[in-house]
């Protein structure tokens, strides 16, 4: 790879914008396709209405989507003889200049004097997780995640004697459906939902966020994990809860699940809640030429 480092920040750079001011077009199909599941006339069908009519302003103008611009996950495959250094750096930088040119709003707040820094750079933020291959160009995928759905993600311990949820894929069912009641649309519903089955607390919740990263309308490869998915999809839609809580037949656009390696005293269920805003972007870079898929 010979490009320079004002080439990849370039490269970086162009890849958030495009995550923060562009929805992915799985997501607007998602949206398009809940707004024909409402009725005619109804708030539900006038909210996703105002949702689609944002993001063409936001699309047009190269503004961003939401005002919260959110936590940045970066997932980045090198090759080898690559520095994650050099990536990194470029990645920083890209950063503050979308910060500077407004596709990114300053997130990063530090939590004991409260300080923003002003141009998203902080402890553990972005978050850059680096994937070392043999191929011989480099993979970036970015995903922003807002605060809102943040704050409604959660986790469970199984068995759960309140909810009658014990250790198995039943078990598993009622504590997503019970974390999507419990959301009651906070968080920008209709969401998507990432979801880690087992793993320790922390590595259950990278799972949970890594289902995120799945097209919206894949198929998990598992038969039982795709069955239940799409099962979870019916069940949740049936909740009455709606777009942005307003009520309706849409609360999730989609429903992902991936596992992890569990230790046999735990059983933990991770739900990565996503918002409506569902900004994912990537970018290929090879000795050959650029790509950016959205």
């Amino acid at each position: 790879m010979n490009y320079d480092f004002e080439q990849l920040k370039g490269f970086f750079l162009e890849q958030i914008r495009l995550a923060a001011t562009s929805l992915p077009a799985q997501t607007r199909k998602g949206l398009e396709l809940a707004m024909e599941r409402e009725e005619n006339g109804s708030v539900a069908e006038n909210v996703f209405k105002q949702l689609i009519e944002n993001v063409k302003i936001a699309e047009e103008n190269s503004v961003p989507i939401c005002q919260d611009t959110g936590t940045h996950i970066h997932y980045i495959y090198y090759p080898v003889g690559m520095r994650e250094a050099d990536i990194e750096k470029a990645v920083l930088e890209a950063t503050k200049e979308a910060t500077a040119l407004s596709y990114l709003r300053p997130n990063a707040v530090d939590p004991i004097t409260d300080k923003n820094s002003g141009n998203n750079i902080g402890k553990k933020n972005p978050q850059i997780h680096f994937h070392q291959w043999d191929n011989d160009y480099i993979h970036g995928k970015l995903m922003l995640k807002g605060g809102g759905s943040e704050n409604v993600s959660t986790q469970y311990k199984l068995p759960d004697t309140k909810l009658h949820a014990g250790r198995d894929l039943e078990g598993v069912r009622k504590v997503i459906i019970d974390a999507v009641r419990n959301a009651q649309g906070m968080g920008c519903a209709p969401g998507v939902l990432g979801v880690g089955i087992g793993g320790d607390r922390g590595s259950s919740f990278i799972t949970a966020k890594e289902q995120l990263f799945r097209n919206l309308f894949d198929e998990n490869e598992n038969k039982e994990l795709a069955e239940l998915e799409k099962k979870l999809f019916d069940q949740i839609n049936t909740l009455g809860i709606g777009p942005m809580g307003f009520g309706g037949n849409t609360t999730v656009m989609g429903v992902k699940l991936g596992t992890a390696h569990r230790l046999p005293a735990s059983f933990f269920v991770s739900i990565a809640y996503m918002c409506w805003a569902y900004r994912k972007a990537e970018v290929i870079i090879k000795a050959d030429g650029i790509e950016y898929k959205n």
